[in-house]
């Protein structure tokens, strides 16, 4: 009984692949990437994860997400996958959560791939995205005559969303005030008094909170106002 249960998993199994990734070739620059320094992995390893897909059901997996190739990927039976890129699919490794999101910016481009969700709170909602900075390697470095390795480093950059737009929260004081500027004036006093440190992922979501919440005053002060308008008329 045991044997056919074995077996019947390992039917199974292939077929559940299929229903949330697709197998996907070798890239030939992901192979010259590998002689660099650094990695286009966010982790080397494969870890353990779930696949979620509205539609259907979750799975188990184990992924690895790849910054180069915005993908999420996993290996069956030697052959390489990646989780279909769409909206209605996402996953979960080591708590954190990657969602194929088709934004835009405040300008309308396009802004399509994975993107991790850091906070969610009533108005917005703040993510986090992976780039990687590639330095391709030189023969001879004109400084010291030797040979210089290729390097890849990984960008971390922010996100303010609402309502499928999103604008980048730049990691520094006075780009973030120019980029909240409706709230400058009390997000500087409250960068001040909580000594905010934006380069500290916790200090940026307690700084988009406080944001958010001085949004939702406005609005309930707006509420109010026709509220009693209303009923003075």
């Amino acid at each position: 009984m045991r044997k056919v249960l074995q077996l019947l998993f390992l039917l199974a199994a292939p077929i559940a692949y299929a229903q949330f990734s697709q197998a996907i070739e070798p890239n030939k620059k992901m192979s010259e990437l590998e002689k660099y320094a650094g990695s286009v992995y966010l982790n080397k390893d494969y870890q353990k994860a779930d696949v979620i897909d509205e539609k259907s059901k979750s799975y188990d997996a184990r992924l690895k997400y790849n910054i180069y190739t915005d993908a999420l990927e996993l290996k069956e039976e030697g052959q390489l996958r990646e989780v279909i890129k769409t909206s209605t699919t996402y996953a979960r490794i080591d708590n954190d959560y990657y969602y194929y999101c088709n934004f835009k910016n405040t300008r309308g481009v396009k802004k399509n791939g994975y993107y991790i969700l850091v906070e969610l709170n009533d108005n917005y909602r703040v993510y986090k995205k992976y780039s990687l900075k590639i330095t391709d390697p030189q023969e001879l470095d004109p400084m010291t005559g030797s040979a210089v390795t290729g390097k890849i480093k990984r960008i971390t950059t922010y996100y303010l969303e609402s309502e499928n737009k999103i604008r980048e929260l730049p990691m520094s004081k006075k780009g973030i005030l120019s980029a909240l500027s409706d709230k400058q004036a009390e997000l500087k006093e409250y960068i001040k008094k909580e000594k905010i440190k934006l380069k500290k992922e916790e200090d940026l979501i307690r700084l988009v909170a406080r944001y958010n919440a001085l949004k939702n005053i406005d609005l309930n002060q707006s509420g109010s106002l026709l509220s009693n308008r209303a009923q003075n008329n």
